[in-house]
């Protein structure tokens, strides 16, 4: 028998959309807690700047029985998507389970002796403290805004100067016959560069460290789902937890790869002007894709080529009574300035002495299959393994964590297995794909296939992949079909 948990969803966004249903439909009491006033998390109206949208289509940018609805463009803007999650909440009457505009403040282990943790709540200026037997943490990589200062920035703001983080820039008639300067080199840093142009602003300059590959929308006409995410592309990748005969097949075949990585770089420099415009990355791209590599804004280039957008590579230094001085020495206008600098990843609310447990002193994390630590029992992450599929991604997940917390896993892991696995893990990141350091290691891109492959191996499902070999191995994911797989997995309920 399945012992009934109550069991606490942190965050009201995709992925806490998908450890509540995940948890309620296996039998549990799931009380969620969202710190705003609505679903949505980094889609939630008051938190998206105007114009985003999403970088994967939509077809992978969705639950597995939830599609989006068919007159969505292919790349849905971000009201869209809103929507979209509303409509999932509704369909699986999610809204039940939580409570809004409620935040964690603290969390430690039980003091009754139990299994657990006990979470500090505080919500309209009362604060009390709850007891669970599990929780799942579903913040992701976006929930605590990333705020940074520059010298002379109190002086520049009190002359009439406005300092933003990117969430924060909701209003495009602000731009109006302003100097602007966007610090950052995201796709959220060129999709409010080229906002604030279309948006009549005096000057607009784009200031980033280092050049980034740049993915459009569109590679030479053919829509980039179809060249970057399938099995055949994923496979020229340095994977983890090569076989010595997968090893040797990787060496024979490794100059085949980097005609066909070369070919795309030259493809996209030419495509873009990359090199009109000093912006070609000296990092190979097979070294480099990630979940930070950015799909390219539609309209960047074309405000780079017709002026009215500049690119920098340097950073602030400091603001000056005639401008923003930058590190290359350059003192330009700025009215505004907007930080798309990003997120801190982390958990704040957990004491001190658990974080330590979870986070290595480069700021990786120990986590098996991107989900728990074995230090850390009856708790676990839905959405720390981000990916180009976030919804997929979260939804695979938040089934295996659940099944995982009820000891219910095909595969359930040892802790020496996790331990084995999160060091392997961990040397991967750092020896052989630096690049997956990116976001704390918490990223499952562009190794879909393989961490579905795992999660569903893990939960015994009897198949795993489309029957038509030629599909399974060049066609993206499909989210249905991942639905059809999780049928296949052995079903329980808690009681």
């Amino acid at each position: 028998m399945i012992k009934r948990k109550t069991v606490a969803v942190i965050g009201g966004g995709v992925s806490g959309l998908a450890a509540a249903k995940a948890f309620d439909e296996r039998g549990h009491r799931v009380i969620g807690f969202e710190r705003s006033h609505d679903f949505g998390g980094v889609w939630e109206l008051s938190r998206s700047y105007p114009d985003v949208q999403t970088q994967s289509p939509k077809d992978l940018y969705c639950y597995t029985d939830h599609p989006m609805p068919a007159d969505y463009p292919e790349w849905p803007k971000g009201p869209q998507v809103h929507a979209y999650l509303h409509s999932y909440a509704e369909k699986h009457r999610l809204a039940r389970l939580f409570r809004l505009n409620t935040s964690i403040t603290a969390m430690g282990r039980r003091q009754d002796g139990q299994p657990g943790w006990t979470l500090t709540l505080e919500a309209a200026g009362q604060t009390w403290q709850q007891d669970f037997d599990f929780v799942a943490i579903c913040t992701g990589q976006f929930s605590e805004k990333n705020i940074i200062r520059h010298p002379g920035q109190e002086e520049f703001v009190a002359r009439g100067g406005q300092v933003m983080h990117s969430s924060d820039y909701t209003d495009p008639s602000l731009m109006a016959g302003k100097d602007v300067v966007v610090l950052g080199g995201s796709k959220s840093a060129t999709d409010i560069a080229v906002n604030a142009a279309k948006n009549g602003a005096k000057s607009v300059r784009l200031v980033y460290r280092e050049n980034v590959w740049r993915v459009p929308y569109f590679v030479g006409g053919i829509n980039f789902k179809k060249l970057l995410y399938m099995r055949a592309q994923e496979q020229q990748f340095n994977q983890w937890g090569k076989t010595p005969l997968q090893r040797v097949i990787a060496a024979a075949l490794k100059p085949l790869v980097w005609a066909n990585f070369r070919g795309l770089e030259t493809l996209l420099k030419l495509q873009l002007g990359l090199k009109k415009h000093n912006m070609v990355p000296t990092t190979p791209i097979e070294k480099e894709v990630s979940c930070s590599v950015p799909i390219v804004t539609p309209g960047l280039f074309e405000g780079l080529n017709d002026g009215s957008i500049t690119s920098v590579i340097g950073t602030f230094e400091s603001y000056q009574e005639d401008g923003l001085r930058l590190s290359t020495g350059e003192v330009v206008p700025c009215d505004i300035a907007i930080l798309a600098v990003g997120w801190k990843l982390g958990v704040p609310y957990l004491a001190q002495e658990y974080r330590d447990k979870l986070i290595e002193d480069d700021g990786q994390y120990r986590v098996y299959r991107l989900s728990v630590n074995p230090d850390l029992p009856d708790m676990g992450f839905v959405g720390f393994n981000s990916s180009f599929c976030t919804v997929l991604s979260a939804e695979m997940i938040a089934n295996w964590l659940v099944r995982y917390a009820d000891g219910q896993l095909a595969n359930q892991p040892s802790r020496s297995e996790m331990d084995d696995s999160i060091e392997m893990m961990l040397n991967w990141r750092r020896r052989e794909r630096p690049a997956a350091q990116v976001y704390g290691g918490l990223c499952s891109a562009p190794f879909h296939f393989k961490h579905f492959d795992e999660l569903l191996s893990d939960m015994g499902a009897r198949v795993h992949k489309r029957k038509n070999p030629l599909v399974e191995q060049f066609a993206p994911p499909d989210a249905t079909a991942y639905g059809q797989f999780l049928a296949t997995t052995p079903q329980y309920r808690a009681n």
